[in-house]
């Protein structure tokens, strides 16, 4: 089992390593995984869910995901922790816009006030040390770019949200996202 410390340094090369032993079936690769990857991934879900219980909920369902899709892991696409937290991020915005249509048929007077999870998130990002890097990669984005990409993954608005909500054609909302993540893949990888 690794201990924290090996967790937090654990890099490309090993994650891909574990990746392809998970995608064997290897229970004890998938545990190491699971320690060395769960902090980053559940202060994702925690990020977009505000709800720790929920973001608790989201993160089984994310490592249930990683176990049955470890095998469709490509390095040639992406670095693995950008892949597994693609997977977080995808299951956090289902789970989001699942509760978005449940909202949407109860009644206003019966809806709680979520309370403000960010301090959670943002412990949990500063932790992992991943923030202040995001932050700096996502200023060198250009301004509309940096736009999109933030409304997109952190509200989790869709491709016809933000074309409408920015006047622009669906076509190159998508483009301007795709570029701005090569942009900001390439920048966090350095």
């Amino acid at each position: 089992m690794a201990d924290a410390a090996s967790a937090q340094t654990m890099d490309r090369q090993g994650l891909e390593r574990l990746l392809g032993e998970v995608a064997g079936g290897d229970q004890g690769a998938f545990e190491r995984l699971y320690h060395a990857t769960s902090a980053k991934l559940f202060g994702i879900c925690l990020h977009l869910l505000r709800e720790r219980d929920q973001a608790e909920d989201v993160l089984q369902e994310v490592y249930a995901t990683i176990w049955r899709k470890a095998a469709q892991y490509d390095a040639r696409i992406a670095s693995p922790i950008s892949w597994l937290a693609m997977i977080a991020h995808n299951k956090a915005i289902d789970r989001l816009r699942a509760e978005r249509t449940a909202r949407q048929s109860v009644p206003l007077d019966l809806i709680e006030d979520p309370g403000d999870g960010g301090a959670a998130a943002q412990a949990l990002a500063e932790q992992a040390g991943t923030q202040r890097r995001l932050a700096m990669c996502l200023e060198q984005l250009e301004a509309r770019r940096r736009t999109l990409i933030r409304v997109a993954f952190f509200e989790g608005a869709t491709y016809e949200e933000l074309a409408q909500r920015s006047g622009t054609p669906i076509g190159t909302v998508k483009s301007w996202i795709r570029r701005g993540l090569q942009q900001l893949r390439s920048c966090l990888e350095r």
